[in-house]
């Protein structure tokens, strides 16, 4: 709920309040809960969800939940960010899946959580808490792995010396230790997240560069824990992200 009186909110932050009741927990919500969670009163509540309604940002069911409309899917689908990366990448996911047959994920950093913009899946992969536009802390996956070990310095410093969530027995809240795995992701190319989220699942994944060699997302394939084969998958995962990098007009200096 906000610390900011509801009264004293601007009509833009009341939207967004709306909006930001739902999340992956909470993916449909009837209007008293929207009013709660967006610390609005009903009345506002209901006068801004049948705006939002009406324009297609939120659509209700049967039941008279009301979920996520499929117009903001369209403006978010227009995010330079995303559709540049997605229109690149796709191929190259998609040669990385039909060599594994298992999960293949792109994602970004959004401040200290990675956001996923693509995703394959197949019906015998081994399952995973992610859907396009899922959100987690970048210490808990392989692709959040690889975009840490390659932000600045002072983020480093900062994410590391923070709370760190805990999702299973083995995922690392050590601060040293963490240090230590960002160092072996830039010395190796890779980054291996081993039951971090889940305890059956294993994920390795590389860094994507831009034009000026600067990381800007990052592929995973994400396994099986007791099957996992890293010597075999990293080099197939640094494959596909080399691919998508020199996609997106990166140029590696001779010898890299």
């Amino acid at each position: 709920m906000a610390s900011v009186p509801a009264h004293a909110r601007s009509a833009p932050d009341r939207l967004l309040a709306v909006l930001g009741a739902f999340d992956l927990e909470h993916p449909a919500l009837c209007l008293t809960d929207i009013s709660r969670r967006a610390g609005l009163s009903l009345s506002t509540a209901h006068r801004l969800v049948a705006a939002l309604t009406e324009w297609g940002a939120l659509e209700r069911d049967d039941a008279g939940l009301y979920h996520v409309g499929l117009r903001l899917w369209e403006l978010a689908a227009l995010a330079p960010r995303a559709l540049a990366l997605r229109q690149v990448a796709l191929p190259y996911l998609e040669d990385l899946y039909e060599a594994t047959h298992e999960n293949v994920q792109l994602a970004v950093r959004d401040g200290p959580e990675v956001v996923y913009i693509e995703w394959l899946s197949g019906r015998s992969a081994v399952g995973v808490h992610i859907r396009v536009g899922a959100r987690w802390p970048l210490h808990a996956t392989g692709v959040g792995l690889a975009l840490l070990a390659h932000s600045d310095a002072g983020f480093q410093e900062g994410y590391c010396g923070g709370p760190l969530a805990a999702f299973t027995p083995y995922t690392v809240t050590d601060p040293a230790r963490l240090r230590r795995m960002l160092a072996e992701v830039r010395r190796t190319g890779v980054a291996v997240s081993s039951r971090q989220v889940t305890d059956d699942a294993l994920s390795v994944a590389a860094p994507v560069r831009g034009p000026g060699g600067a990381v800007v997302a990052a592929v995973s394939v994400v396994v099986p824990q007791t099957d996992a084969q890293i010597p075999v998958l990293a080099p197939a995962v640094r494959l596909a992200a080399r691919g998508i990098s020199r996609g997106l007009g990166w140029r590696p200096e001779k010898g890299t």
